[in-house]
């Protein structure tokens, strides 16, 4: 079986040589490749630093989004604290509360 093609059908069976099988395995990879591509909209040859730019501002995002919870934290945390030293004060009488 080698360089000649046989195919042999048998209740919709086809057999071919393990070259010819990958070549066409391959092919068909290399095609669902680019219709994917062109599905996404990335077909234009610029697919690579396409993706690039959106992983680029997905960690942008993420790293606003981190940042946004750790400044919430930090006032949450810092209300509650001037709270506690606020009310410290008064029960000490140092900011003039009722006697």
């Amino acid at each position: 079986m080698s360089g000649t093609s046989v195919v042999h059908h048998e209740e919709d069976a086809v057999a071919l040589p393990r070259e010819e099988f990958e070549a066409l395995l391959d092919v068909a990879a290399e095609r669902g490749a680019k219709q994917c591509l062109a599905n996404l909209g990335l077909e234009n040859g610029h697919a690579a630093r396409d993706i690039r730019e959106l992983r680029d501002l997905l960690e942008a995002w993420r790293d606003a989004r981190r940042t946004a919870w750790q400044t919430a934290v930090k006032v949450v945390t810092t209300g509650i604290l001037a709270a506690l030293l606020v009310g410290a004060a008064i029960k000490l009488k140092l900011m003039g509360g009722a006697q």
